[in-house]
């Protein structure tokens, strides 16, 4: 198979499986990060652009937290349709691997790639700046969470297993991931993308507390 046939085939595979898909977490949100990722390899003059532009449209195929915490069933359901195309067990691995990987809290010094690195910040670029406020209200509105509770404080050093199981309001998101996503970019371009969106963040945050804290006085 050619690899324009495989780039449409994969195309048209995700969006089918992600056609219910909670919207931070859908099609949209795919082309968002692939194009992302094409920019950063271009600029840091990486040429695989064949394990980029599958490993971004793979990379949410099944997001564990709508999959009751299954970690295993995105890289599973990646390799069994990179198999049936055809493609080389080698490339089909390194995908695996970056779909394993390419989570804020499973990011592991056990598995480390330029191109995971580059994948890794491109989705985490989407997780912030004006697109990444919208993404994270919309999932605290889909999972029914408060906005704000100035009672629930923001725990920035949780573990996985209490990241994961969390249901703190909305605003903590902030300072328990987005905002710390700026200095955990692996790339010299994505760290430049990501400064100007954490930037946006705070100006948001900002104004959120006054107008959360007006009085009238």
């Amino acid at each position: 198979m050619s690899e324009e046939n495989l780039l449409k085939e994969t195309r048209e595979f995700v969006k089918i499986q992600l056609s219910q898909a909670e919207s931070g977490h859908d099609w949209h949100h795919i082309k968002r990060v692939y194009h992302l990722a094409l920019h950063i390899a271009k600029q840091e003059n990486y040429s695989d652009l064949l394990l980029i532009k599958l490993g971004a449209l793979l990379h949410d195929i099944a997001d564990a937290k709508f999959h009751d915490g299954d970690e295993e069933i995105g890289p599973k359901i990646a390799r069994e349709f990179l198999q049936k195309q055809n493609v080389n067990q080698e490339l089909i691995d390194e995908i695996a691997l970056i779909i394993k990987h390419i989570s804020f809290k499973n990011a592991s010094q056990d598995y480390a790639s330029k191109a995971l690195k580059i994948l890794q910040d491109a989705d985490r670029l989407d997780a912030i700046g004006a697109i990444g406020i919208a993404r994270t209200f919309n999932y605290g509105g889909y999972k029914n969470r408060e906005i704000y509770n100035p009672d629930i404080p923001p725990q920035p050093n949780q573990t996985k297993a209490e990241y994961k199981k969390s249901t703190a309001p909305t605003i903590n998101h902030f300072y328990e991931k987005l905002l710390l996503l700026k200095d955990k970019m692996n790339t010299k371009t994505g760290f430049e993308m990501a400064k100007e969106r954490h930037d946006f963040m705070m100006n948001f945050l900002g104004q959120f507390y006054e107008e959360w804290n007006f009085s009238g006085e």
